[in-house]
């Protein structure tokens, strides 16, 4: 039968060449040079760290970072943005988890999503992807098609496509 897997990663080349741009940016910058503002992405624990010395240039920085990675192809959906700027002395920091596979509670939505849909295709949750399954490979499209037009709050890709 044939099958496709949903999932969500990013590609951690492309986000260390994301974060490389920034650090060279920083550099640059005229509002930027000089300060004690750094950025490093720590790649075995998916996260990015943004150290500077106020609020203003925390912005900023995060700013130069989104419109980075989406010119690296690095889906901004997959940041986790929810963490607040912490003060540790006279830096602030703030930071940033990246997403990397789907959550129960996005997998579990996606999963009803392609059932209400009437397709006669079986997905099913596997640790932090779904794999589908139907008699026809276009029903696995009409899956695909459904995905990819309905936000779930993160990037989907869709590997493994057997038929």
């Amino acid at each position: 039968m044939p099958s496709v897997d949903i999932l969500s990663k990013v590609d951690l080349q492309m986000l260390d060449n994301a974060v490389n741009v920034v650090k060279r940016e920083l550099d640059s910058r005229y509002d930027l040079r000089g300060t004690n503002s750094t950025v490093e992405a720590d790649q075995k624990a998916l996260t990015i760290k943004i150290s500077t010395e106020d609020h203003m240039k925390l912005d900023a920085i995060l700013d130069i970072l989104l419109e980075r990675s989406g010119k690296q192809k690095v889906d901004v959906r997959s940041y986790d943005l929810s963490s607040e700027p912490v003060p540790s002395g006279k830096i602030l920091y703030r930071i940033i988890k990246v997403k990397q596979g789907i959550e129960r509670e996005t997998a579990k939505k996606i999963v009803k999503a392609i059932k209400d849909s009437g397709l006669k295709v079986q997905p099913q949750i596997m640790d932090d992807m779904i794999r589908v399954t139907g008699k026809k490979i276009d029903d696995l499209q009409a899956v695909m098609a459904l995905c990819k037009e309905t936000d779930f709050e993160l990037p989907l890709q869709f590997d493994n496509m057997k038929s």
